[in-house]
């Protein structure tokens, strides 16, 4: 499923993979996340398509990105809320999917977890700081 968002006046191409499969990838301007969907017992909605989907039209322009650190090394704000927990911190190992931080957005707690095996070297957040889209939250070291 093809998305287009825009969020604070940024617009975004949202690909969408399959919604059974865990993790689901995501595709956002052309960068891949796993995503692992908390089970919180909640009631889950579908929308059935009215007809054949159309396709996304172009972005007018990409969104811009801008980090102080390397993309490749560095797990990002997915959007904009507040940190209510850190669950790692600097030189431990992580795996793939292991939840680093916990981000408050709209009343809904979201699980930040690690796209990669790796070392953290910098976990750049602290409970209660807000973040924006695309902050850094924690540095990888390699």
């Amino acid at each position: 499923m093809k998305y287009r968002v825009t969020i604070d006046e940024q617009t975004f191409e949202v690909e969408v993979g399959d919604l059974q499969s865990r993790p689901v990838m995501v595709t956002v301007d052309g960068e891949t996340f796993a995503v692992q969907p908390e089970s919180s017992g909640a009631q889950q909605l579908t929308a059935a398509p009215a007809g054949p989907a159309a396709p996304c039209p172009p972005a007018a322009q990409p969104a811009a990105r801008t980090t102080a650190v390397s993309s490749a090394k560095v797990m990002t704000a997915p959007i904009p809320g507040t940190i209510v927990a850190v669950l790692v911190k600097a030189g431990e190992s992580v795996k793939t999917g292991q939840e680093l931080c916990t981000l408050e957005a709209m009343k809904m707690k979201n699980a930040i977890r690690a796209n990669r095996d790796g070392t953290v070297a910098n976990v750049l957040v602290a409970n209660g700081d807000s973040v924006k889209y695309g902050q850094p939250l924690v540095e990888f070291t390699e």
